[in-house]
């Protein structure tokens, strides 16, 4: 018998570059202006996507980027200011410590900014299934980055991201999340290829009006710029 776990209202941590610097990759595709739009369009959608889940009670973005700390205060999310050139795991680990400041029993969840297609529902089945576990990990669609890693209250989060960071998560103690139909928390943009597979899962409301606007929302294969509904 699966046994019960008791429920858990996460805080979710997602760190944000300034979007001058943010999805570089996106630069040749898009020009550099659209990429920024994209990028802060990606946050956006993510963390709206975020704070629509049942099984989060907040989330803090930590970033020194004005513009999109505006736009995403206004979404409902708390902003944490970043020491610029920290780093992402920095970053990510100032934001857990700040969290924890005012919360020591927070459980928290790091989670990319990149996530146009995010769902509510598949979110909630990652987060409940990490409550299983003192640490736990999201593989990205290609199988070695991370999406999220979380920490139950007493954990530190422990954050490994950037290359091969899956492996890395791994080798720390953290538990691999294996669920199927959670896609949309798997699929993070950095190229024009992932901005692709976003579409093809059905963006949200942020990333489709810069698609329609900045990109051309026909794309390889003749796939066009897929939206998802606004209320999930």
């Amino acid at each position: 018998m699966q046994r019960q776990v008791t429920p858990v209202a996460w805080t979710l941590v997602v760190p944000l570059k300034p979007l001058a610097r943010a999805k570089s990759r996106l630069a040749a595709t898009a020009g550099d202006q659209a990429r920024r739009r994209l990028a802060a369009a990606f946050a956006q959608d993510t963390v709206a996507a975020a704070l629509a889940c049942t099984s989060v009670r907040d989330v803090a973005v930590v970033t020194d980027d004005q513009h999109a700390a505006h736009e995403l205060t206004a979404l409902g999310a708390h902003i944490v200011p970043d020491a610029p050139g920290a780093g992402l795991n920095a970053a990510l680990a100032h934001g857990a410590a700040e969290v924890r400041t005012g919360r020591p029993a927070a459980a928290l969840a790091a989670l990319n900014a990149d996530l146009p297609a995010l769902r509510p529902q598949e979110l909630a089945r990652v987060l409940d299934f990490a409550a299983r576990f003192p640490r736990a990990y999201l593989a990205d669609a290609a199988g070695t980055g991370t999406t999220l890693l979380s920490g139950l209250p007493g954990h530190a989060l422990r954050p490994l991201f950037g290359p091969a960071s899956s492996a890395r998560h791994r080798a720390s103690g953290a538990m691999e999340i294996l669920l199927a139909d959670v896609d949309s928390v798997r699929t993070d943009v950095d190229t024009a290829e992932d901005l692709l597979a976003a579409r093809a899962l059905g963006v949200g409301p942020f990333t489709a009006r810069a698609c329609r606007e900045d990109v051309p929302c026909e794309g390889a294969g003749g796939r066009s710029c897929g939206q998802r509904p606004v209320t999930l």
